[in-house]
């Protein structure tokens, strides 16, 4: 019989390509996970790995194996989450992964939710940038998380994992008031977009207009293809966006400043350090007069990723329907997939 927790193993070699990424992912030693994969192939009869270098390689039987793991692992959730509902009543740990505009503005509310019809669910909130979300779940340290992606940076599948669509943004380019002009006619009105309040539970104000996206978002960024630029750094899907942006108007980013939290991207912009793009639940709290926004085309869009199988999990769904009860109205009408 082929021991579950060594097909995790086999499953995550597949997806991090070295037995030392495997180790330090699952808190083990390098020793250890090679021991334990070489007792998988004696149980398996044939092997399961070829090496190639430093890397390690799944021999076709191994691959063919790891989707067998898959759909064991799914239907693991799915146990799991039908005994949490046999047993009734939510209590223990839940541990959440999210960005820090969503855990700002949304989880918050969702939380409070969630203590008033769960007192006994201790939920445990983790900032996590979404390219880090997959292995986070698949080695258990997460059991939900938010993911984004955007409209140059799709969100890949990531076997294992489910992903719900929650809500959609609309994207700005932040540049200094007074700074570099935009192309006639290319932008929309000079009013800052709906917000989160600063107040922090509110949904966002909306006595604020919503200006319509720039007719010719290029012709936006092209305009300040000389100016220097605030991105994420480097690695994050916030980085990749705004590079690749750029790179479909016509030209690459001159970067002078990186910085992950967008109130600090503004605080920069509106000191005249350069130009940004930033989500609508960046642009957090009063409007600043020395920040001209103008809405772009493109779109970020959040969903709930969990382990596949898990989505039943009654601490899972729970969060997940106070999440989506939270989501300010001029966000929950523009759901696509994340």
């Amino acid at each position: 019989m082929l021991d579950v927790r060594r097909l995790r193993l086999l499953r995550e070699l597949a997806r991090r390509g070295t037995i030392a990424a495997v180790a330090e992912a699952l808190s083990f030693s390098p020793s250890a996970v090679s021991q334990q994969l070489a007792v998988l192939e004696r149980e398996a009869g044939l092997p399961l790995l070829e090496r190639t270098g430093r890397r390690v390689r799944l021999t076709p039987a191994g691959q063919n194996l790891v989707r067998h793991a898959e759909a064991v692992l799914e239907r693991l959730e799915q146990a799991d989450a039908d005994l949490a509902e046999a047993r009734g009543g939510l209590a223990g740990a839940l541990r959440i992964g999210a960005f820090p505009t969503a855990t700002r503005a949304i989880v918050p509310a969702a939380l409070v939710a969630l203590a008033r019809r769960h007192p006994g669910l201790e939920p445990m909130v983790c900032e996590i940038d979404p390219a880090a979300v997959a292995h986070a779940l698949r080695a258990g340290d997460l059991d939900v998380a938010l993911v984004h992606s955007y409209d140059f940076v799709p969100a890949e599948r990531e076997p294992g994992l489910t992903t719900e669509p929650l809500y959609g943004e609309a994207m700005y380019l932040a540049e200094p008031a007074g700074g570099t002009p935009v192309p006639p006619g290319a932008h929309g009105t000079p009013e800052a977009p709906g917000r989160p309040g600063a107040e922090a539970l509110g949904p966002p104000a909306r006595d604020l207009p919503q200006p319509p996206p720039a007719p010719d978002q290029d012709a936006v960024l092209r305009a300040h293809a000389r100016s220097p630029w605030i991105t994420a750094t480097p690695g994050t899907l916030c980085h990749t966006m705004t590079t690749r942006a750029c790179q479909a108007a016509g030209f690459t980013p001159r970067v002078r400043h990186q910085v992950d939290e967008f109130a600090t991207v503004l605080a920069l912009v509106a000191a005249g350090q350069g130009v940004a793009v930033v989500p609508q639940l960046g642009v957090a709290g009063p409007a600043d007069p020395a920040v001209h926004l103008t809405r772009l085309v493109m779109q970020r869009r959040t969903g709930l990723a969990f382990r596949s199988g898990a989505g039943t999990h009654p601490a899972v769904a729970a969060f997940g329907a106070a999440l989506r009860a939270a989501v300010p109205p001029d966000l929950a009408g523009s759901r696509a997939e994340a």
